[in-house]
């Protein structure tokens, strides 16, 4: 039963007919406090669900913030792990809720954030593990957000250590990865084909240029990955709706850079 109830939920964070997605995180309040975008939630929220995301992730003291009764639905993801800029060790991440909590929230999946390479590595590799079996107990599907942030990492973009956060996704039992992309769809697809589950790629900082979001986007997919996971340059965005339908035209309608410039440029200015 388990498994029907797994299933069940991935189809609700999936776009059902291409088998990707696009997913908007919103859990940036405990790492960096009220960044503009989402101070307020509900709009935040209002505004990607209208543009086609297929789901946001969010904390637990939000969930319920952003309810709508009305308008698209919208997948939601709970993340289970967090740490603050402010701490003098903002990549180790700890466990602030749990499977069951958020399954009691109305989540149709969690995610968990573990950054390779930091001193407190093998603590987050543990947490992975556990909230990975309840996972699998609960049927929930786990979104595993890898990065390589640390002392013996000299470039987090570097294939080499990209592909290696990848496998680990699969290695520990996660249902979807998300990682860094590599800076090219050759490179990329050497993460793709290293991992046994679905790969999404994150957004990075703050873009100053509309393609190079869009392009960064289409080289993903190309190499084989399945949608992505943008936050700031998604929510940040002066149209945040546009860009989400930008982004979903190249990942679920398969246009190229120019056609999602054009969808998103309608009614939202110059690039």
């Amino acid at each position: 039963m388990t498994i029907i109830g797994k299933h069940v939920r991935m189809e609700r964070i999936f776009n059902r007919n291409t088998g990707k997605t696009v997913i908007v995180p919103m859990d940036h309040g405990i790492s960096v406090g009220p960044i503009d975008g989402v101070k307020d939630i509900k709009t935040a929220i209002q505004k990607v669900s209208e543009g086609g995301a297929n789901a946001i992730v969010e904390h637990k003291g939000l969930v319920g913030e952003g309810h709508r009764k009305k308008g698209r639905d919208i997948g939601l993801i709970v993340h289970l792990s967090a740490s603050t800029s402010l701490s003098p060790y903002p990549h180790s991440k700890t466990l602030v809720c749990t499977v069951e909590e958020a399954l009691k929230l109305g989540a149709d999946a969690v995610s968990i954030h573990v950054n390779l390479g930091d001193g407190n590595e093998k603590e987050m590799l543990n947490d992975f593990g556990k909230v990975c079996y309840e996972a699998r107990t609960w049927g929930m599907p786990l979104l595993a957000m890898i990065y390589t942030r640390g002392e013996k990492i000299e470039n987090e973009y570097d294939v080499k250590v990209v592909k290696h956060a990848a496998r680990v996704g699969s290695e520990m039992g996660a249902d979807i990865v998300k990682v860094s992309y590599t800076g090219s769809s050759d490179t990329f697809r050497e993460v793709v084909e290293g991992s046994t589950i679905p790969v999404v790629i994150a957004g990075g900082e703050k873009m100053n240029s509309d393609r190079d979001i869009l392009e960064m986007v289409k080289g993903s997919i190309d190499a084989g990955g399945a949608g992505v996971s943008i936050g700031r340059n998604v929510f940040q965005h002066k149209n945040p709706t546009r860009m989400v339908m930008a982004i979903s035209a190249i990942v679920n309608d398969g246009n190229n850079v120019d056609d999602a410039i054009k969808i998103l440029n309608n009614d939202a200015g110059e690039e």
